[in-house]
């Protein structure tokens, strides 16, 4: 079993990321931290565990990034493992983790993946509210029993079925640059193989989240073209359907807030806006759904739930994602019509300030 670990100067968090996985029940085999392009300290770092298990790459005119970095280890050092572990650099395994996914694919030889139920770390208000998104969206795949993402986060995957994958569409490696979501890539040409992926039901990742706007709207912005642009590559069908589906929904969730805005207004301009003590009913029940889910919050306390009442800081944050879920598709559908692509892995690093 090898640990593949991308790290763009991630010298703050590498050294409590490599010290848990050291501290696992079953340690891996291999511990490959890959310093991609880095310009701090983190290779320095990594390298002063010298743990016999532990090694550390450095990459070499890598332009592909994160997808550049893990190809070019999984070929070098992974090759013959059984199980490829892909951890980010901020994120910390709790101690049963490894042994955990191991046992689950002793007992499912039918299983490729399997992702993590990957928590944020922090208390910070916008933290809370990208902790309560997760616990959402750990809930549903959970109850779902698959996934159609491998979180790049903290996940397991077989390496036979990353064999399979390489061979059939003729890669590098597993991971493709050209998708700007390459971990919901790689479990698309995963689950087209006819192998399933899911959720671990035991193992919890915690992982650093986004602590500013600027570096929110970038990550999410990432996320949702890539999202977009593989989605439109791939076709509604069967391992599709949900995707669309949420796609479907985020669109509505922003046509209903702007249409409340556009009707409120006209409704005043016109002089026809009369208030109704029934308007109370819809915030009651965003309230009270919202105070349900944050029971689901892991290592919640009291503020999860106070923040949930508060309502404002909730809907803020729905305001924030139908902003990026119009400005994907807007930016998506532009660059099918200009030939025009932002590369949105540059800008992503660059509004968290690693660039």
């Amino acid at each position: 079993m090898v640990a593949l670990i991308p790290a763009h100067n991630e010298e703050s968090s590498i050294g409590a990321t490599v010290e848990a996985l050291l501290a696992q029940t079953r340690v891996p085999d291999r511990i490959i931290v890959i310093a991609d392009n880095c310009s701090d300290e983190t290779a320095a770092i990594a390298v002063s565990f010298r743990h016999p298990s532990l090694l550390v790459t450095r990459t070499v005119n890598n332009r592909d990034k994160k997808c550049g970095g893990l190809n070019a280890a999984w070929r070098q050092f992974a090759m013959d493992s059984d199980i490829v572990i892909c951890l980010d650099a901020d994120t910390i395994l709790p101690s049963n983790a490894i042994e955990d996914w191991v046992r689950e694919f002793a007992d499912n030889p039918d299983l490729a993946g399997s992702s993590s139920k990957f928590t944020m770390r922090g208390t910070d208000i916008l933290v809370r509210l990208q902790r309560a998104e997760f616990a959402k969206w750990t809930d549903s795949s959970l109850r779902r029993g698959w996934t159609s993402v491998l979180a790049g986060t903290a996940c397991a995957i077989r390496n036979s079925v990353l064999h399979e994958v390489v061979r059939t569409h003729r890669r590098y490696g597993p991971w493709l640059h050209a998708s700007q979501v390459e971990d919901f890539e790689l479990t698309y040409r995963i689950r087209e193989l006819g192998y399933y992926c899911q959720v671990s039901p035991t193992v919890r990742a915690y992982t650093d989240a986004m602590r500013s706007v600027k570096a929110l709207w970038g990550q999410r912005m990432k996320w949702q073209v890539g999202t977009v642009e593989d989605l439109l590559r791939f076709g509604l069908n069967r391992r599709t359907w949900i995707d669309w589906r949420q796609q479907a929904a985020g669109l509505l969730a922003a046509a209903v807030r702007f249409g409340w805005i556009f009707f409120t207004l006209l409704y005043a301009a016109l002089g026809i806006l009369h208030f109704a003590p029934i308007w109370f009913l819809v915030p009651i029940l965003f309230i009270a759904n919202d105070i349900k889910q944050s029971l689901r919050i892991p290592h919640r306390d009291r503020w999860d739930i106070i923040l949930a009442a508060l309502l404002l800081p909730q809907e803020a944050f729905a305001w924030m994602r139908a902003g990026w879920f119009v400005a994907a598709w807007i930016e998506v559908l532009k660059s099918k019509i200009t030939g025009k692509r932002k590369d949105r892995w540059t800008l992503q690093y660059a509004a968290e300030g690693s660039a």
